[in-house]
This record gives structure tokens, C-alpha cells and sequence, in this order.
């Protein structure tokens, strides 16, 4: 069957459009590039359809997000300089002692009876060419002897009037295989002028675990061209200029015996050194102990049941170090003297440095006390009874968090509710933890208190006859007022506006000027209960009992906020 006219003229149109194409491909490509043959003739024409030239799968420098885990975890000495830092492509930069190889490109000009300009490649007899001088040998010439050699061949054929200049434009691209104990070996490119480190960071570093930083290799074929130490360069910045060449083998060999070191030292890691043992001085130049460290604990590597070792540091040179083992650098001296701070209202020194072991009474009986001096209330303060006041609070406000984060709810209603009283109360935890509590040791009325031991950085506050009571927290006006005997712990609340409508009228604090707490009730307000010139009023807010152990949990911890710090943390 004949096709229709449609499809023939169908079929003529689009062949006429090929035709089109090719003739616009051939008139687009020009003449002189196109390659020729070896006798003169041209080359097959380029296909009409451009096939899209693939790069080649090369090893790319990876980033610092690409770094192993291991890499980035680690605590062996050196496994953090491979980072992805040594990857990235930096400008070129050559220095004097470079040689030239097959391959790199020079820049070279001549002037004057004879010009001539143009970048020219070191040829595989190490030789360029110079028109109407000839090869001129650089293969092995020194980037800063190049001038003057290129000079001197120039110099044979054209005497004078010939000026001539030479540089080196770019060194020669190589691949180079990174073998052994790496995290991805392969082979990689770049230039020679790039340095070892280059390469291994290519290959993703040293794997910390089981290969070398001491002994790495430069192979080329069966020859070794040289080590590297890489401590050297971590600890003394020195680093060999290896000049590298295509098919050159960057082996890293198994790590050898290794010695983990923490405790007082600048520089904790684990590291690595060659043979079978070496002295606890040797790990002293590495690791640099802090200058409080006296004294080494090894942990010798014996199988399962574990020895200790200890020992001064100035028998280090001494103490044999075997693969495996532990140290830690520890302070072994007891303080020789203490400082402690005399604060208030006194006439005497306001600090004095005491031998270790001084007493209270020490202290008490060099200060000058005036008429205006509370020796009776004397208050301490010390900064280990601090640090566990803070610890205390933090534990309470952990176990309030928990009790917010895991409470049930009944309704869908009442899951939102207890989600917005959460939020709420979240916030607040957040402003407790900031609160610092005082650290008041009671001593004031202990009978046997110049017995007490001091700490060093303890402070004695001696207290002032101010004659004013501080009313603070839930009462309208917060402010101080002057004492007047007979008045009770209710008198002063009304003094200051009486109590705000969240305030918890059975849960007021009275802090004595000594240190002690006294906590009083509603009813118990217009009691006899007796206030000191001093003393501080504490109203603490009310808590809402709708659920009864988070009630609990948040009563406690405002009653304890109160006596450490002194003051009255807010819920609104």
C-alpha cells in the first residue's frame, strides 16, 4: 500500500529540518578546529549530535561534614588535623627549594632584537624549546635558579640585545595513591607542589584506631623516598618538603604502641609511640602537665586485673611506660596557707592570709569590733556549702520538671490546659536555676564555733545595728522597716500593705540575722514570736493544689530557694 500525500509530505518536511541541522552544525563548527590527520587530512566530521563530555569520577576534597566519625570523636593525638582543611584547593604558591619536573608549565619572554612570549611544558626529556636557542635542560632546576639558567642558555646564542625572563606559571598536575590505614584509600589528584597532608585529607585522614601518625611512607615504585613524622608537625610545626610525581604511593602503616594520658595536662590525648617502652617524661613533653600537677597515677595494662603506680614527677625519667597503660597528671600537695575575707562592720583588716588548719577563733580574735558591731550573729559563708546548696536545688528542680513533663490528663480539654500550665512552669524552672544561693553556714549560736576549721576563700560577716526589719515577697509594698519592740511577725507584714491575693498566708519565713529560719502560719502571726533588729520577713506565694504532687514538689523548692538564697522566687 502506498503511503498517503500527508505522510509523505510529512516525511520530506522533517528530512529537509535534518538536513538544516546538519548544515548549521558544519557551519558552526570552525575550520581550524578541526584536527588534522597525520599527512595533512582533515578529520571525520563531528557528528551532528553533540555527545555531552563526562567528567571523570575523581576523589573530591571532602568537608568537614564529610570527616569520619571516628576522625571527629577521637581523642588519639592528631586525628583532628584532618579535617578537610589540607583538601581545599588554595592558591599556588612556590617555594624557592622547588624543582622543576616533567609536566610544569613556565612562563618565559624574551625581548629586545628578539621577541617571544608564551607559556611553555617541561617536555619528557625535561627540556623546552626556544626558538632559535633550542632545548634548554630545567628538569631538576631549582624554582630559584630558573632565571638564571634559562639566562644562560640564551645567553649562547644571543649575546646582547636579548632580555629574557622566566617563571614558573603551574606545577604539574599528578595523581597519587594513598594506601594503607586511611579511611577511604584510593588515588587522588593534584599538583606536585602540594604537600603530604594534602593528600591524606583527601582520603579522609589517618583512621585514629589503627593507623600511624608516626611512620608515614612516600613510596615511588619499589623505592622509599622518605617518612614522616606528623607529631613533628602537630607539636614543632616541621614538615619535609616531599615533592610528589604521578603513580607515587602514600602508605600509612599500622599504629604502633599507644599511652592514653588525662587528668592536670594541657594536652590530654592518647598517644602513639615506637618500641616497646618508653618513660613517663616522655608523655611529659607531649601531653605538657598544668602547673599544679605533682604527682603521675599509671594504670598499667596487665590483662584484666588492673595496677596503679604512683609516683612524683620528678622521678618521671625513671618510671618505664608500657603500651596500654593509663596516666593521669594529679595535684598532690596540701594548700600551705588560706585566705579568708572579713566583711560588715568592723575596724580591722578586711583579709587575712592563715595556715592551713587555722580555726575560726583565729580570725575572731584579730578583729576590732566597734559599737556598732552583732559579734553574737556572726555569719559564715563558705563556697563548698554553696556549691551543694546549688546542687540540692538543682536535683529538686530536675524531679519538678520530670513531674510536669509526664503528667496525665483525662480530656483533650484538659491535655491543653496542663500543656500551657506546663509552658508556664517550665519558664519558671528556668528562672530558679539561675538563682545562687548564699552558702551561710550556722555558727552564731554554737557554743564551740572558734573550733570551727576554715576553707580557704571562707568570708566572716560581722552584722550591723541597723535597727530595720525587711519585709519581702507576697505583701504589697516590700520595703524595711524600723524595729519596735513589741511589735509581732503580723505588725510588720501590715506595715508593708499587708498581703497580696497570691500570697500563702501559712508559709512565712522569718530569716534571722544569725542565719536561722523560723516559719510561722496565719494564725500564729499575732503570736509572741519574737523579731530581731535584722531580721528579714519572707511571704511566700501561694501554689496551686490542683495536682497534689506537683503542689508538693513546688512548695519544697520555694521554701528552699527562701532559706538559701533569701529570697522569694515568684510563680506569675
Amino acid at each position: 500500500m502506498r503511503p498517503s500525500r500527508s505522510i509523505r509530505t510529512l516525511s520530506a518536511l522533517l528530512l529537509a529540518c535534518g538536513l538544516c541541522a546538519l548544515s548549521s552544525a558544519d557551519a558552526a563548527t570552525p575550520r581550524d578546529a578541526v584536527p588534522l590527520l597525520g599527512d595533512g587530512a582533515s578529520a571525520p566530521a563531528t557528528p551532528p549530535l553533540a555527545v555531552p563530555r563526562v567528567a571523570p569520577n575523581l576523589p573530591t576534597a571532602p568537608t568537614p561534614a564529610a570527616t569520619p566519625a571516628t576522625t571527629r570523636d577521637s581523642q588519639a593525638f592528631g586525628a583532628q588535623l584532618f579535617t578537610g582543611a589540607f583538601a581545599r584547593e588554595g592558591a599556588a604558591l612556590f617555594n624557592p627549594d622547588y624543582l622543576i619536573a616533567t609536566g610544569d608549565t613556565l612562563q618565559l619572554r624574551l625581548w629586545g632584537a628578539f621577541s617571544f612570549e608564551a607559556p611553555l611544558v617541561v617536555d619528557p626529556q625535561g627540556n623546552v624549546f626556544l626558538p632559535n636557542v633550542g632545548p634548554v635542560a630545567v628538569r631538576g632546576v631549582r624554582n630559584a635558579d630558573l632565571q638564571q639558567t634559562v639566562e644562560a642558555a640564551v645567553r649562547r646564542v644571543y649575546r646582547a640585545n636579548v632580555s629574557s625572563y622566566a617563571s614558573l606559571a603551574d606545577a604539574q598536575p599528578v595523581r597519587v595513591f594513598v594506601s594503607g590505614f586511611v579511611a577511604r584509600p584510593g588515588q587522588y589528584s593534584g599538583t606536585s607542589m602540594d604537600s603530604l597532608l594534602h593528600y591524606l585529607d583527601q582520603a579522609g585522614g589517618i583512621d585514629p584506631e589503627r593507623g600511624s601518625f608516626l611512620d608515614v611512607q612516600v613510596r615511588r615504585g619499589s623505592a622509599l623516598r622518605g617518612r614522616v613524622n606528623l607529631y613533628d608537625f602537630l607539636l614543632d610545626g616541621r614538615l619535609p618538603a616531599l615533592q610528589l610525581a604521578s603513580g607515587d604511593v602514600i602508605f600509612v602503616p599500622p599504629r604502633q604502641s599507644t599511652v592514653r594520658v588525662g587528668g592536670l595536662a594541657a594536652n590530654p590525648n592518647r598517644f602513639e609511640f615506637s618500641g616497646v617502652e618508653r618513660t613517663v617524661a616522655d608523655f611529659i613533653a607531649l601531653a605538657r602537665p598544668q602547673a599544679a600537677a605533682t604527682h603521675v597515677r599509671i594504670t598499667r595494662n596487665t590483662g584484666t586485673v588492673r595496677h596503679t603506680d604512683y609516683h612524683p614527677l620528678s622521678e618521671a625519667g625513671s618510671v618505664p611506660v608500657a603500651n596500654g597503660d593509663e596516666l593521669e597528671f594529679t595535684a598532690d600537695k596540701k594548700t600551705g596557707t588560706i585566705t579568708v575575707r572579713v566583711e560588715g562592720e568592723h575596724d580591722s583588716a578586711q583579709e587575712y592570709v592563715l595556715p592551713y588548719g587555722s580555726r575560726l577563733g583565729d580570725v575572731f580574735s584579730r578583729i576590732r569590733l566597734n559599737e556598732r558591731s552583732q559579734p553574737q550573729n556572726l555569719q559564715l559563708f563558705r563556697q563548698s556549702v554553696k556549691l551543694r546548696q546549688k546542687e540540692l536545688l538543682a536535683t529538686s528542680l530536675r524531679s519538678l520538671e520530670a513531674s510536669l513533663l509526664t503528667a496525665r490528663s483525662g480530656s483533650g480539654e484538659e491535655a491543653k490546659l496542663r500543656e500551657q500550665e506546663a509552658k508556664l512552669m517550665l519558664q519558671w524552672v528556668e528562672r530558679a536555676r539561675q538563682v545562687e544561693p548564699l552558702g551561710q553556714v550556722l555558727v552564731a549560736s554554737d557554743p564551740n564555733r572558734h573550733q570551727l576549721l576554715l576553707e580557704n576563700g571562707d568570708v566572716l560577716r560581722v552584722p550591723t545595728r541597723d535597727g530595720l526589719v525587711l519585709v519581702n515577697g507576697e505583701v504589697l509594698f516590700p520595703n524595711a522597716v524600723a524595729h519596735q519592740s513589741g511589735l509581732s511577725l503580723g505588725d510588720y507584714i501590715q506595715r508593708a500593705g499587708g498581703f497580696t491575693q497570691n500570697a500563702d498566708h501559712s508559709r512565712v519565713v522569718l530569716a534571722r540575722v544569725d542565719g536561722s529560719y523560723e516559719q510561722s502560719e496565719a494564725r500564729r502571726l499575732s503570736d509572741a514570736t519574737p523579731v530581731n533588729p535584722g531580721d528579714q520577713v519572707l511571704v511566700l506565694p501561694k501554689v496551686d493544689q490542683k495536682n497534689r504532687q506537683f503542689a508538693l514538689d513546688l512548695t519544697r523548692i520555694l521554701s528552699q530557694i527562701a532559706i538559701t538564697a533569701g529570697v522569694v522566687l515568684g510563680i506569675k
